[in-house]
């Protein structure tokens, strides 16, 4: 058997990858997080496919529902909200496969970042504004951050910035981000990305947190800070200019 750590997008059902969908319809063991996952994705499932929503669960109780399904010769689906490769918390699912010898793979998904830039019809990287984005968090009850990720560090680069699991701690990001960034620098929240409760916040970095607290915006949301957010005159890019050289093949 061999375990798929999948993908299932932002949100909306209908943006898990083409793969994804075809790998969930083949296993026969499905693991989901409920509060994160649609739950119209599980119609994908096979019918009689055996559905076990890990919100409760914590990893020695995943790893053994992994394990079970392995010695039962079941293909699993390991359901993950936005892309496997961030905030996914699947690296130490990995270790404990690894260390227990079974198999698996990722199938990678929409992840939450790429849907709010299309909520905000925005490209990140702009020509001559900015080319650089950083995807994080901020620590405070969860996992610590790593010595010279904090925010006073990282903004020090000037580079779009996007933010995960920080809408309570908003006021923090702000304080921190104002003397690299300015008070009128563009930023925005995008809540519940592609889903129908959307909730898109527009706004400057010194008006951004009163904004969310006055939508009552708490959690399930991605804050971006940086000038390509409101980026409108610059250079168009070398990738299409009448200057750059093109051959035939």
């Amino acid at each position: 058997m061999t375990v798929y750590f999948i993908g299932a997008g932002p949100g909306a059902a209908d943006l898990i990858t083409v793969r994804g969908a075809r790998t969930l319809a083949a296993c026969q063991v499905c693991l989901y997080a409920g509060s994160l996952v649609p739950r119209e994705l599980l119609a994908e499932c096979p019918p009689d496919a055996r559905l076990v929503d890990t919100a409760r669960l914590d990893l020695d109780e995943i790893t053994a529902e992994l394990l079970r399904a392995h010695e039962e010769g079941h293909d699993v689906a390991r359901l993950h909200s936005g892309d496997p490769s961030v905030f996914s918390a699947v690296a130490e699912q990995m270790r404990r496969l690894d260390a227990a010898g079974v198999p698996y793979e990722v199938v990678p998904g929409v992840p939450a970042f790429a849907a709010a830039a299309a909520s905000l019809k925005r490209e990140l990287t702009v020509p001559t504004v900015g080319q650089t984005v950083i995807l994080t968090r901020v620590a405070n009850r969860a996992t610590a951050m790593p010595e010279g990720e904090d925010l006073a560090t990282l903004g020090r680069s000037g580079a779009l910035i996007v933010l995960h699991l920080a809408a309570k701690y908003v006021d923090r990001v702000v304080e921190e981000l104002r003397p690299h960034y300015g008070a009128d620098c563009p930023a925005a929240v995008v809540a519940y990305a592609s889903r129908p409760n959307e909730l898109i916040i527009r706004g400057t970095l010194d008006e951004i947190a009163q904004k969310m607290k006055d939508a009552d915006v708490l959690r399930t949301a991605v804050i971006m800070v940086g000038r390509t957010l409101g980026a409108e005159q610059f250079r168009d890019s070398h990738l299409y200019s009448p200057e750059r050289e093109r051959h035939l093949c």
